[in-house]
C-alpha cells in the first residue's frame, strides 16, 4: 500500500497488524464463531457474526457482536498509535474488520431504534475512511 505524506498536519493513517492465522481460517470457511472463540481480538470474526445474525433478523444479537468487535478494534487501534481520530484506511485489509464492525454497529443501532448511536457510528465510519463508508453502504 502506498502512503502519502500528510501535508495538512493531521495524524498519519493507522494500520492494524494482520492476524494471518485468523484471516486464513475465515477465508477457508471456518465458522465465524469458532474463529472469534479462538481469536477474540480479531474484529473480522465479530463483523462476520454481526452480519450473519443481522441477515437472520436478529438485530440485538448483531448489535452485541458488532459492539464486541468494535471495542476489540479500538484496543488494537490505540496500541497501534491511534489517538482517537485520524484515517483508518479501508485499503489496508487488517483494518477492515474494525471498519466492518463500526458499520454493523451503526446498522444494528438503527434497526433497534438507537438513532443517536447509529448516526455517531456512521459519522465515525465516514471520518475514518470514506472508502469504507462507500464500500459498506450497500450493507446498511
Amino acid at each position: 500500500m502506498e502512503t502519502h505524506e500528510n501535508l495538512l498536519g493531521g495524524p498519519p493513517p493507522t494500520l492494524l497488524p494482520d492476524n494471518a492465522e485468523a484471516r486464513e481460517m475465515l477465508e477457508a470457511g471456518a465458522k465465524a464463531a469458532d474463529v472469534a472463540a479462538r481469536f477474540p481480538t480479531y474484529s473480522a470474526a465479530w463483523a462476520a457474526l454481526a452480519d450473519e445474525f443481522f441477515t437472520a433478523g436478529h438485530a440485538v444479537t448483531s448489535y452485541a457482536f458488532a459492539r464486541t468487535g468494535y471495542h476489540r478494534g479500538l484496543d488494537q487501534l490505540r496500541r497501534a498509535g491511534w489517538k482517537g481520530h485520524g484515517p483508518i484506511p479501508w485499503e489496508h485489509e487488517p483494518n477492515r474488520g474494525f471498519l466492518r464492525c463500526l458499520n454493523a454497529l451503526a446498522r444494528a443501532a438503527q434497526a433497534i431504534g438507537e438513532k443517536d448511536e447509529a448516526e455517531r457510528c456512521a459519522q465515525f465510519l465516514r471520518d475514518s475512511s470514506t472508502a469504507a463508508a462507500e464500500a459498506l453502504a450497500a450493507s446498511r
